[in-house]
């Protein structure tokens, strides 16, 4: 399996390759600036690894929710790249990407991704780790005021991004004894992206670029 990752929904920007399970990336805290420093990355990741974009499987995306501009990069870019290699694609859920990168880091199995979308209101997505050690959500991701969450039966919740540091005292009193603890600094990487799409992927959950659309969550764009 070889497959390329970008996301570019929040501050930072990442790429990362995935080759035979193994993964190599690339990131940068650069705000407004991942237009011109995403394709460099790309780049950068191919020529190391001696490959050509047509040496790909398939291209992923972070797809959203995140910054309405930022999601947008990355759906562009990727979307170019692999209608000129004549490659599929793989959009993969950034709050998804955010609780499997909490898992890689912390080992925690229970994940509430919050992002902080603005206008008193986060976006939401509750992830147990499942077979083959990867991320599943448990319902629909969605955007809504803290106070309004939807949180699944039981204990064991690992809150993850930073929405929890937006809004922290709301979504703690919400969740409350079923939070074991947060992690506000956490934000999506390329690589968990990744991991994501070479499962999806290979299950066969691709689609032609031109196909491969953002997810916002809100249908007014603000950024």
């Amino acid at each position: 399996m070889k497959l390329l990752a970008i996301d570019t929904s929040g501050d930072t920007c990442s790429a990362a390759l995935l080759l035979d399970g193994g993964v190599e990336q690339l990131l940068e805290t650069a705000p407004r600036q991942h237009g011109e420093r995403i394709l460099p990355m790309m780049q950068a990741l191919l020529d190391g690894a001696g490959l050509l974009l047509t040496d790909l499987n398939a291209l992923a995306f972070g797809r959203g929710p995140g910054s309405f501009t930022g999601v947008r990069i990355a759906t562009a870019v990727i979307q170019g790249a692999a209608f000129g290699a004549g490659l599929p694609v793989v959009p993969v859920s950034t709050l998804g990407a955010l609780a499997q990168g909490q898992f890689r880091r912390g080992g925690q199995r229970r994940l509430l991704t919050a992002l902080n979308a603005r206008m008193d209101e986060v976006y939401w997505g509750c992830f147990e780790i499942g077979e083959h050690d990867l991320a599943v959500a448990q319902g629909e991701e969605r955007v809504c005021p803290p106070e309004r969450i939807a949180i699944p039966a039981g204990a064991g919740w690992y809150g993850v991004g930073p929405g929890w540091s937006a809004y922290d005292l709301t979504l703690q009193t919400q969740v409350g004894d079923a939070l074991d603890g947060a992690n506000p600094a956490a934000f999506c990487e390329a690589r968990d992206i990744a991991v994501l799409a070479a499962a999806d992927f290979t299950a066969g959950r691709h689609l032609p670029p031109e196909l491969a659309t953002p997810v916002y969550l809100r249908d007014q764009v603000t950024r």
